[in-house]
């Protein structure tokens, strides 16, 4: 089963019985008169300003609060406020409180009729609460009641609230461990958002549900889905890393290390930094993807701040890779064994163990112009029925591979090695000075394509310059009035 680390808030319970804090809901009041705004202006930014905010005031909310700014945003004992306040859990010691904040928050004048912005806002807010609670089967029920609201809706201001709506939706079944009854609301949810042209639910749908089908191994169903997905430009920076971390996930299942390196670096590369857990996730599918490659991590990506723990059997498996030693190998692989489970690369790490034979062999052919087939088995430590012959077959495939250069000479029992050329009058430094110079382009291209301009940039950029220009026509028609004017005096 495959588990990661996704860039979410940690659930933090809250106690339920403790006093409003008149801060944290002037706070959401403030974030509704955003929504609000955004809303009536159709600026999706401020609705975004507004959920970035919801994530900075989640630790603090409480049951008293959540109430009192239901009874704010909604008219009280109206149809949505009973829906919502119904996942609420009711208890006798909070009606007081609530009574103090219903009659202040009475005191605004009563929406007849809320925006459906607002009325999504406050699904999310009670959603959210409930999964901090830890209350999953109110959260599954909420997650389903605000999912059918919005099917209704087709509105691009509510495209931001739904696409954190989907995320809690898929969350709280995951945490539940229900996570396969939602997939086929999930291919449904995502193929109206293909019909409504909604691209930053398309983007979370997707990741969502190649997360739904890689944990439970179906990596064959999550690329079929992914290489037929329609195609369109990242619109959110985490979506767009969870995306080349699963696709890394996939590439790599399916053999294409060079593929999955490149993106799983660059996943962990672009991650915010305050989301830790899913930059060390994806450091540790990196490390084991250049293992597979051949390649040796440097030390520095195990010393970054906040990995070191978490990266150290990572580290002690590249070190025994390193060395070539297989018994060291061994105890590594078994000493950490839960700890690759859980990270869902034990597989992978199994099909170290050839990289770990090739790597001692390679050092025993600089080591040795000449050594026999028993000692390289005796070196390599092979425990098998018949090490002389599964050492002459594995020199012979690093032959053949150019992993050593030597000769098999199967008549006397021996490995021959060549003499070691010059490197630098081969072509490796230029295809390794071809890869940095590409490495450096593409990183130039997507920070040009990262760009961000106001809204109408290039028409007030144009509208500026009309201006300057007429300033200026106007400034040589006066001067040249003023000219005639002294030559008639």
């Amino acid at each position: 089963m495959t588990q990661d680390v996704e860039m979410k808030e940690n659930p933090v319970p809250s106690n339920s019985t403790a006093p409003i804090s008149p801060s944290t809901l002037q706070n959401l009041k403030e974030i509704a008169g955003l929504i609000e705004t955004g809303a009536y202006t159709r600026e999706v930014r401020r609705i975004m300003r507004a959920v970035r905010l919801t994530m900075a005031l989640r630790r603090k909310l409480k049951l008293s609060v959540v109430y009192a700014f239901l009874s704010f945003a909604l008219t009280p004992g109206s149809d949505v406020h009973t829906r919502i306040s119904a996942y609420l859990p009711k208890e006798d010691e909070h009606e007081m409180e609530v009574d103090t904040a219903t009659s202040a928050a009475a005191a605004q004048p009563p929406v007849k009729h809320p925006l459906p912005e607002l009325e999504i806002y406050c699904y999310l807010l009670v959603l959210m609460f409930l999964i901090d609670q830890k209350n999953y089967i109110g959260a599954k029920a909420c997650a389903s009641a605000s999912i059918a609201r919005l099917r209704n809706l087709n509105r691009r201001t509510v495209d931001v609230l739904a696409s954190r709506l989907y995320f809690y939706y898929s969350l709280c079944y995951e945490l539940s461990g229900d996570l396969a009854e939602i997939r086929s609301h999930l291919l449904e949810l995502h193929r109206i958002a293909t019909l409504q042209h909604d691209e930053l639910g398309q983007e979370t749908l997707l990741n969502l549900l190649l997360r739904n089908y890689l944990h439970y191994n179906l990596f064959d169903q999550a690329e079929k889905l992914r290489s037929k997905a329609p195609r369109f430009e990242a619109h959110s920076n985490q979506q767009f890393c969870r995306y080349l971390f699963y696709l890394g996930k996939i590439r790599t299942i399916q053999l294409e290390y060079t593929d999955a390196k490149e993106s799983l670096l660059q996943a962990a590369r672009k991650a915010p930094v305050a989301a830790l857990g899913f930059r060390v996730q994806c450091n540790k599918w990196a490390v084991v993807v250049r293992l597979l490659l051949g390649e040796i991590p440097e030390r520095t990506i195990f010393m970054q701040k906040g990995m070191e723990k978490a990266l150290r059997p990572y580290f002690e498996l590249t070190n025994a890779v390193r060395i070539g030693d297989l018994e060291l190998f061994k105890s590594v692989a078994e000493r950490f064994s839960s700890t690759f489970n859980i990270d869902g690369t034990h597989n992978l790490i199994v099909r170290l163990r050839h990289n770990v034979i090739r790597t001692g062999l390679r050092n025993i052919s600089i080591s040795y112009s000449r050594i026999s087939l028993a000692d390289v088995a005796k070196k390599l430590r092979l425990d098998s029925p018949n090490p002389i012959a599964d050492a002459e077959s594995i020199v012979a495939k690093a032959i053949r591979d150019g992993a050593v250069d030597a000769i098999l000479d199967h008549t006397n029992g021996w490995m021959v090695s060549k003499e070691t050329g010059d490197i630098y009058s081969t072509n490796e430094p230029q295809i390794a000075f071809n890869s940095r110079i590409a490495f450096c382009l593409n990183m130039h291209n997507e920070a040009v394509r990262a760009l961000r301009f106001p809204p109408n940039f290039h028409k007030e950029k144009k509208g500026a310059e009309k201006r300057r220009e007429r300033q200026q026509q106007e400034q040589e028609l006066a001067k040249h009035i003023a000219e005639e004017d002294d030559d008639e005096f």
